[in-house]
């Protein structure tokens, strides 16, 4: 039995959620195209698909699909029997990104613990340089824990 889609409804939550993603600070296209794309129940589609879907040009499509390219959300997978691209979200896509953001966190605070070092860290900026190589150390370290305990939740909830 398959459930109907309120279009309008989908629409509504696509804008929303991608003004939130625009506003953390993604591009507003990219916002808008990732949005569509986890929206749609396979998680994939086409140039054409998100244009129309989006009532956007192909170069604003290829614009945006560039750049979550670039950025490991999405790729970009021939359609089977088929000359066209789709664009497909990545599984896990949320772990991936916080993955990707923990080892950003690393260089960071190798960059920083480096910094404070040439400060002398009994300067104030050296002392502050520290501090917020410190603060990276314990994201970083919480966020192993946090993923861990999701991946144990995730199991626990009934989800495909």
């Amino acid at each position: 039995m398959s459930v109907r889609r309120n279009e309008e409804a989908v629409s509504r939550f696509v804008e929303r959620f991608a003004a939130q993603l625009t506003e953390a600070g993604m591009q507003r296209m990219a916002s808008r195209v990732f949005v569509q794309l986890l929206a749609s129940d396979g998680g994939a589609m086409t140039s054409a698909e998100l244009g129309e879907a989006l009532r956007i040009s192909p170069a604003a499509v290829s614009g945006a699909v560039s750049y979550l390219t670039q950025v490991n959300m999405v790729s970009r997978e021939r359609e089977p029997g088929s000359r066209r691209d789709r664009y497909v979200l990545h599984n896990e896509l949320w772990y991936e990104t916080f993955t990707r953001r923990d080892q950003a966190l690393t260089l960071f605070e190798k960059t920083l613990r480096e910094g404070a070092a040439s400060l002398g860290t009994d300067s104030p900026a050296g002392a502050r340089v520290a501090e917020t190589a410190a603060f990276f150390e314990f994201l970083q370290h919480e966020l192993h824990g946090l993923m861990d305990r999701w991946r144990d939740h995730r199991a626990t909830l009934d989800l495909p």
